[in-house]
């Protein structure tokens, strides 16, 4: 009797107090055979039960405090006994062969440690790159691209691959966390991969408390703050400190000018954009943990 690759298989979510209807719907597109286990990454899931009820395959935990992506979703790889995780982000819906498909990768002789996955936005694409520039696409099959870069809302990933399942850089509390994890991933010795075959719906952030309009201005903060200190994060661990300042320091001065004149223009939202990007740079640049909270 053969074994259902599948049985190899979790999905873990990773979820802040996300719209439990968006996330309803990222739910039933999964197999009901797969185990799924969600990551709040809070200290409490509101009606857990109700959503356990509803999905038999379904598991809830939480990290007791945000832990931001890498460390949620670290927190969650370490609460499974699977060889192989899809991390999933809950605004995502998985295509009605995305898991028939999946099973060419569980049970086949490839060997890698991430694949990423493709959209449908308006019309399908497949979001992949190279750190190199001069690197040329490889191609092994119709359907499936060698590659340096994938993006982090739908990543299939090999645990066996990763010592005590720490697949991403719980310093960076979010952005930039899925061009390091692949970066480090290759210095490794590791495969990344790109797939044609796995299509995935993105809504992009609207399941988020970010989209809830009375946290509109905070999200924005917290967006430019955070995505300007993983830069430079990003850039200085995998290349170093003078090669992040470079790419990094003239985005230093033009955020600085940038908040003296929208303050003259008295444009409070293009102000505090220019003043948390400062902030967020200046930040990193002295060693300030990512985990570091913005503060008026």
């Amino acid at each position: 009797m053969s074994i259902n690759p599948l049985s190899e298989l979790t999905v873990v979510i990773l979820t802040y107090k996300t719209n439990r209807q968006i996330l309803s719907n990222c739910l039933k597109s999964i197999d009901e055979k797969i185990k799924i286990k969600i990551v709040e990454n809070s200290e409490n899931f509101e009606n857990k039960n109700e959503l356990i009820d509803r999905f038999s395959n379904l598991t809830i935990e939480c990290t007791g405090e945000n832990l931001g992506f890498g460390g949620g979703n670290n927190f969650g790889f370490k609460k499974i006994n699977t060889k192989f995780v899809l991390a999933l982000s809950p605004d995502t819906v998985c295509d009605k062969n995305f898991f028939e498909n999946i099973k060419l990768y569980l049970k086949g002789s490839l060997e890698f440690s991430l694949i990423g996955v493709s959209y449908y936005q308006n019309e399908p694409f497949t979001p992949y790159g190279y750190f190199n520039k001069s690197r040329k696409i490889e191609t092994l099959t119709d359907s499936l691209i060698d590659v340096d870069w994938i993006t982090g809302c739908a990543m299939l990933i090999n645990l066996d691959k990763y010592e005590n399942k720490k697949v991403f850089d719980e310093n960076i509390f979010i952005f930039f966390e899925d061009f390091d994890v692949c970066l480090q991933t290759i210095k490794n010795g590791g495969k990344v991969f790109s797939s044609k075959l796995l299509f995935i719906e993105h809504l992009g952030n609207k399941g988020s408390l970010a989209a809830d309009p009375n946290f509109k201005d905070i999200a924005q903060k917290f967006k430019d703050w955070h995505w300007m200190w993983s830069q430079f994060y990003f850039y200085k661990k995998n290349y170093s400190y003078f090669y992040a300042l470079k790419k990094c320091f003239f985005k230093l001065i033009k955020s600085f000018i940038k908040m003296f004149f929208y303050k003259l223009l008295r444009n409070n939202n293009a102000f505090n954009s220019s003043k948390y990007r400062f902030l967020g740079l200046l930040n990193s640049m002295i060693g300030k943990k990512s985990l570091y909270r913005i503060r008026d």
